[in-house]
This record gives C-alpha cells, structure tokens and sequence, in this order.
C-alpha cells in the first residue's frame, strides 16, 4: 500500500510533465526499443507494415503489459500500464508532427516512417495537426489513467481501514 501511494506521489508530477512538457526522456530508450524490434516483425508483412510496425511495436508492449495484469485482477499495475502506453504514444505523436520537417535524429535508416506513410497516404499536410490531436487524446489518457490509479489507491485503503475497525 505504501510502496502504491509513492508511486502516484512520484506519477502525478511525471503525467502533468507529459501533458504540459513531453520531451524525450529515459522511458523513450525503452519504447525506441521496442519501435525498432516492431520494424523487424511487422517488416515480414510489406512495405506499409514495416514502417507502421515501428509505432505498432512501441504501443504493444505496454497494452501486452496491461492485459497480463488485468487477467491477474491487478487494476493498479494495468493503470500504471496505461499512463505508459499514453506515454508512448506522445512519442509516437512528437514522430508523427516531424513527419514534414524531419529534425528529430533516426535511428533505424534514412527513411522517415510517418513521412513515408503519411505521404503514401495524402496526409503529409497535416503531420503537425494529427501530432498535436494524437498528443492531446494520449494526455486524455494519462490523466484518466492517473485518475483511476489513484481512486485504487485510495479504495484499497478505504478497504484496510474498514478491516481494522472490523477487527476491533
């Protein structure tokens, strides 16, 4: 319980930081990670699937995350899950919005994954708009995340306290 109401104290100005100031930052290394390793198995379906396999692969290690604690009744970790997933998709949206101007360093190549697609699909145009959209719904997201991680914590208190008053 204590070790759960020191994780929110520590999210709470992380999640607002994410929403109000996202920069690249430590967990990005991991979701990186994850992104290259989505190239390489989305890359065995075609062209399109390779360079959306990147942000394919990124996203589901934290919902593959949330499911396996959900299936074990453990909403709180699912949750905290949940602000990570939000959290990899802002870096997806930050990709997303440099898909015109390319300023941010790749990693993998010479080839701009959301440049290449959204040019395939007649929406470069717009990279910097769907960014900021994507940006906005992930910070939806966190905070709702954020929101019920809390109301866990707080029902799993309320539930001790009761416990010893029963005991009493």
């Amino acid at each position: 319980m204590a070790g759960r109401a020191l994780l929110m104290a520590l999210l709470v100005p992380y999640v607002l930081w994410l929403v109000f100031a996202y920069e690249y930052h430590f967990l990005d290394g991991v979701n990186l990670l994850f992104h290259e390793a989505g190239h390489v198995f989305f890359g065995l379906f075609g062209r399109t699937l390779h360079f959306l396999g990147g942000t394919l692969g990124q996203l589901f290690f934290p919902v593959a995350a949330a499911f396996h604690f959900l299936t074990q009744g453990r909403r709180f970790d699912a949750l905290v899950c949940g602000i990570w997933l939000c959290e990899s998709l802002m870096y997806a949206a930050e990709y997303i919005a440099d898909a015109q101007r390319q300023v941010l360093p790749l990693v993998g190549g010479h080839i701009h994954d959301w440049n290449w697609l959204l040019r395939r699909w007649g929406m470069l145009d717009h990279a910097e708009g769907l960014g900021g959209a994507l940006h906005f719904l992930a910070s939806l997201g966190a905070l709702a995340a954020l929101g019920l991680a809390a109301r866990e914590v707080w029902l799993e208190r309320m539930e001790q306290t009761e416990a010893r008053a029963a005991l009493r």
